[in-house]
């Protein structure tokens, strides 16, 4: 801040009139009064910026050009610990920076002579600068915790700071003689209500969630909650007209989800989702499959999914009777499988069903139709010179004749599902499957082809 005596003799070196200079610093010392009357702020927190730099404290109001109204001047704040400044003397020189307002706001509104209201002013600060410890009575030292970033004394009960917020010492005890005032009081009381109406608004929150989770999860689907483009057809839906998946939260409109499902070749239906940067692997809930299809397409997809299920599965069987849709799993110590369909008995040995036949006789009789069968002799000659020209090839997997016309070498066994190369006649993925580069092809691992013929497709 700046010093006030030497802001008034440099009034005698510039020559300025008395009388516009006492007016000038009245609006200074209201200005500085009422920061510090209103928000506690001490003259020498207040730093004055005027015509775009920081003013000094040897520097006067004439050396920066503050001669008339409408002159501005900017002000920012320092901290307790950087003025060095006390509480005992914040209390002192508010007092003086009060009287000494009153004084020159006395002395001009009554129109005084201005050299003798200089000169009054000025013994008027000196005097209440000399008399200054006998303005104020001593009084005890005051009970609280000193805050560490303002220096400002808080009663002991207080969370925080009163001027600066910061929080109160983590090791500060309240004194257990310490009886807080009626306002203190009030305050403790007031903050105690305010918490309890808090945990009382996070109770009902809480409640209010949980019952719209339930009513939530009671839903087949849940809908969008706000108009979207549908990712895949691209159209824009209205509020309520598409479908979030549960899995993965993404949105898409009934119709694509439904062409979706239907067009699966997968027994578990993945999110369509995909961008340059992402692919959705969660999957579509039974129940959220179940409500977009009608009940025969939802019976197709069960159908579908079944034998997609049996297929891949190592050790299936499915029943040697015409049309029957029963399968099974089998284990290596059973040889019969009776189905709980068409209630036949499956010989697992022979896979075939051969009812007063045992496994031998049986066998026997296949060899002497194989012989006599021109039909059956016919169709083996025709797979075979196919194997021979590589049009076809066995499947690496359950070894059945796999053919590919045209397009892409990346083929997919009709029975077992297997993901085959078709240039290098073996599977695609190595022995843990999908994604697998540690076998298979290894197509353009590390940046090469798998085949010299290898078309660079898959």
């Amino acid at each position: 801040m700046w010093n006030l005596t030497k802001c008034l003799t440099e009034v005698h070196v510039h020559h300025i009139n008395r009388f516009t200079f006492i007016h000038l610093f009245c609006h200074l010392l209201k200005e500085l009064n009422k920061v510090y009357n209103d928000y506690s702020f001490h003259p020498k927190l207040q730093q004055w910026i005027i015509g775009h730099r920081l003013a000094k404290d040897h520097e006067t109001l004439h050396f920066h050009g503050i001669r008339k109204d409408g002159d501005t001047a900017f002000m920012y704040l320092l901290s307790g610990k950087q003025a060095n400044l006390r509480q005992r003397q914040c209390e002192l020189d508010r007092i003086l920076l009060l009287q000494a307002a009153e004084t020159a706001s006395g002395m001009f509104n009554s129109k005084l002579n201005s050299e003798d209201a200089f000169l009054k002013l000025e013994g008027r600060g000196a005097q209440v600068q000399s008399n200054e410890a006998n303005t104020l009575p001593e009084e005890s030292a005051k009970i609280g915790w000193v805050c560490s970033g303002c220096t400002y004394i808080n009663k002991p009960t207080r969370p925080g700071c009163e001027m600066c917020s910061t929080a109160r010492p983590d090791n500060y005890q309240v004194p257990d003689m310490y009886q807080p005032d009626e306002e203190e009081l009030q305050r403790m009381k007031n903050e105690e209500e305010s918490f309890k109406q808090y945990e009382q608004s996070k109770l009902l929150k809480r409640q209010e969630n949980y019952k719209l989770l339930l009513e939530t999860d009671e839903q087949n689907l849940i809908s969008t909650g706000e108009d979207f483009e549908c990712p895949i057809c691209l159209n824009i839906l209205e509020n309520g007209e598409g479908v979030t998946l549960r899995e993965c939260l993404h949105a898409f409109c009934k119709d694509c989800l439904k062409q979706t499902i239907l067009s699966s070749t997968e027994a578990d239906v993945t999110c369509p989702y995909m961008d340059q940067l992402y692919s959705c692997e969660s999957k579509i809930l039974e129940r959220e499959i179940k409500y977009l299809l009608t009940e025969s397409e939802y019976r197709t997809y069960l159908d579908r999914s079944l034998a997609i299920a049996e297929n891949q599965s190592e050790n299936s069987y499915h029943c040697q009777t015409p049309d029957c849709k029963g399968w099974c799993i089998y284990e290596d110590d059973v040889n019969e499988f009776n189905c709980p369909l068409c209630k036949k008995k499956n010989c697992l040995l022979c896979k075939a069903i051969h009812e007063g036949m045992n496994c031998k006789q049986y066998q026997d009789d296949l060899k002497i139709q194989a012989e006599n069968n021109k039909a059956a002799k016919q169709t083996a000659d025709m797979l075979t010179a196919l194997l021979q020209k590589g049009d076809a090839m066995n499947c690496p997997k359950c070894k059945i004749v796999v053919q590919k016309k045209s397009g892409c070498d990346w083929i997919r066994c009709t029975m077992c599902k297997t993901e085959i190369c078709w240039v290098t006649k073996g599977p695609r993925w190595g022995p843990a499957g999908t994604g697998d580069i540690t076998g298979g092809c290894r197509c353009r691992v590390n940046g090469k082809p798998c085949h010299p013929n290898c078309q660079n497709c898959h």
